[in-house]
């Protein structure tokens, strides 16, 4: 079968679960004939997809989260207002989706929760199977537990689940653990799209903390932790464009652009992972059983989702404060989530060649 991808560019987990996938389904003999990434003013395609990604790869304006000024927190109604303000650019987009499209001919179109799919299907109506997938999909499963309040935020959320699913004849929410498919929502659900370069490392118990921050601006908030205990080495990734691949303020502190090579391998050696709660990476740290405090993004409601889910299944802890502190304090109590979760996410491949051909 001939498949396109289309891949949300926000963070990291999209286009390591758009690997993944295209892996599958290469190994067992299906073509991905394009890969269509969104594209953001705020970060650039990661050398990690270029070079794992052997199809054509185009770039298109979709939409983004907006953060304040501090580079910290989402900011939702600039982030709707900005978006709206670039329709027209966004129709060009979906217009160039549809040339490629009808040059490629693809069975499906495979949709890694980038809005501009949504858009595409709803305007352009095109003959092709469309399928989306994301752990934000798992979120209209009747048994999700949502966070407390915030009621605007939830329905926003659902909202733009169903804008980036429009049309879609299967979504596929990626889950911590096994969940009851429900048909008649069009939802099933998979296990984690682990690649296995994360899969297969050796974990060892280092000294050193790994940190994954979405947004930059929480690089202050690390500083202010290393002040206090400079003695323990920290590794942070990023993806401030505007800085250099490794950026060595003194010999315990480091700040690295996004390199997958490199921070798996320190991922797997690591005492101890913080993050903003993004869904791929904390599976990645559940299945080396490594202890995890989770920071949902400030106004990012779906964060604070994964975050609350990924406690449920055993990941670690969940704060609202970006503090190594708390990671360490949460040490001595973890219990890793065990073989259990690593056997659900050693079906992906049987799941979605099920789900998906």
């Amino acid at each position: 079968m001939k498949y396109i991808f289309i891949v949300q560019a926000e963070g990291r987990g999209h286009m390591t679960q758009a690997i993944s996938l295209f892996q599958i389904l290469k190994e067992n003999g299906h073509e991905i004939a394009h890969v269509i990434v969104g594209k953001s003013q705020r970060r650039e395609l990661p050398k990690f997809f270029l070079d794992q990604i052997d199809s054509p790869i185009s770039q298109l304006e979709s939409p983004n989260f907006i953060t304040d000024k501090n580079a910290r927190s989402v900011n939702v109604f600039k982030t709707i207002t900005a978006n709206l303000r670039r329709y027209r650019t966004f129709i060009k987009s979906v217009n160039r989706i549809d040339e490629i499209v009808k040059k490629e001919k693809p069975d499906v179109i495979i949709n890694f929760y980038d809005f501009l799919s949504g858009l595409y299907f709803m305007l352009k109506k095109p003959k092709v199977r469309h399928v989306a997938l994301a752990h934000q999909f798992l979120l209209s499963h009747s048994t999700f537990e949502f966070p407390k309040g915030r009621f605007y935020d939830k329905t926003s959320l659902l909202a733009g689940n169903r804008l980036a699913a429009f049309g879609a004849e299967k979504i596929l929410g990626l889950s911590f653990r096994p969940m009851a498919d429900e048909p008649d929502k069009k939802l099933f659900v998979v296990p984690p799209l682990l690649r296995e370069k994360a899969k297969s490392v050796r974990p060892a118990s280092g000294d050193h903390f790994l940190v994954y921050m979405v947004n930059h601006g929480y690089s202050a908030d690390v500083e202010d932790f290393h002040s206090r205990h400079p003695q323990i080495p920290i590794h942070c990734f990023w993806d401030k464009k505007d800085e250099p691949n490794e950026l060595k303020v003194d010999d315990t502190l480091t700040f690295h652009r996004l390199d997958d090579e490199k921070f798996i391998q320190m991922m797997a050696s690591c005492k101890g992972y913080l993050t903003t709660a993004g869904f791929e990476s904390v599976c990645e740290a559940m299945y080396m059983g490594k202890p995890i405090l989770m920071v949902p993004v400030e106004g990012h409601y779906e964060q604070a989702c994964n975050a609350l889910d990924a406690k449920k299944a055993g990941a670690g802890e969940s704060s609202e404060i970006f503090d190594l502190e708390v990671l360490l304090d949460y040490l001595p109590n973890h219990k890793e989530a065990g073989d259990k979760f690593r056997d659900w996410c050693e079906t992906s491949t049987q799941r979605f060649l099920e789900m998906l051909t």
